[in-house]
């Protein structure tokens, strides 16, 4: 096994490509391993986050006029941009996404989608084993059961991949809050999408602007 360590394994958004697969209705209804709405919230803070740092982002679906459209939530992030529908199950099998990705110039390769077991899994494994370097969005991703999403996750770190959460991408695009056009564009993100640690940062504004009594 070669083991990914080192400064030169993190992401870099200038090196990274973002692969958003079928996120749409028909995958949602059967997602079990996460609560639904915490997947949709998860995968815009992604797309918003990959757009804050000018990361590239393939969108793609699976017979769209069955399955329904990918989400809103995702696609109103890249107003105007293509939607790559597909009668591959195996997205890496589609020419069409492939030569988009190629086209980046990009080498990690970011996925997210419905379902881990299948949608995310094939590409994945497919890809890794053609050379790239692919990183596996967990908490954007879900599965029809929580075994299905774990044995999926399972088995794609055998193949190679790397694995981490929504967040966690966000913050290696980062690296240093000194980078501050980013950081501020990534903060509106964490208010957002972020929950607890948005609302905290809320806060913690108020409290900075709170004038201090006079004793």
């Amino acid at each position: 096994m070669t083991f990914r360590n080192g400064l030169a394994s993190l992401l870099r958004p200038e090196d990274s490509v973002l692969v958003l697969i079928d996120h749409q209705p028909y995958q949602l209804a059967n997602v079990n391993s996460h609560e639904p709405q915490m997947v949709i919230n998860n995968t815009a803070g992604l797309a918003k986050a990959a757009k804050a740092f000018n990361v590239p982002t393939i969108l793609t679906s699976v017979i769209a006029e069955r399955g329904g459209l990918l989400f809103p939530q995702i696609t109103d992030v890249f107003p105007g941009q293509e939607v790559i529908d597909r009668t591959f199950i195996n997205t890496w099998e589609d020419p069409k996404v492939v030569d988009a990705v190629k086209a980046t110039g990009r080498k990690q390769l970011i996925i997210a989608g419905l379902w881990t077991e299948i949608c995310v899994a094939m590409p994945a494994i497919q890809a890794l084993g053609e050379g790239w370097d692919v990183t596996v969005v967990t908490d954007a991703s879900g599965a029809v059961s929580v075994e299905a999403h774990n044995v999926a996750i399972q088995r794609m770190i055998s193949a190679g991949a790397n694995v981490m959460t929504w967040l966690v991408v966000a913050a290696e695009w980062q690296r240093d809050w000194a980078r501050t056009d980013s950081a501020a564009k990534l903060t509106e993100v964490i208010v957002q999408h972020a929950g607890g640690s948005g609302i905290a940062f809320l806060w913690e504004q108020q409290l900075l602007n709170t004038p201090v009594p006079k004793t």
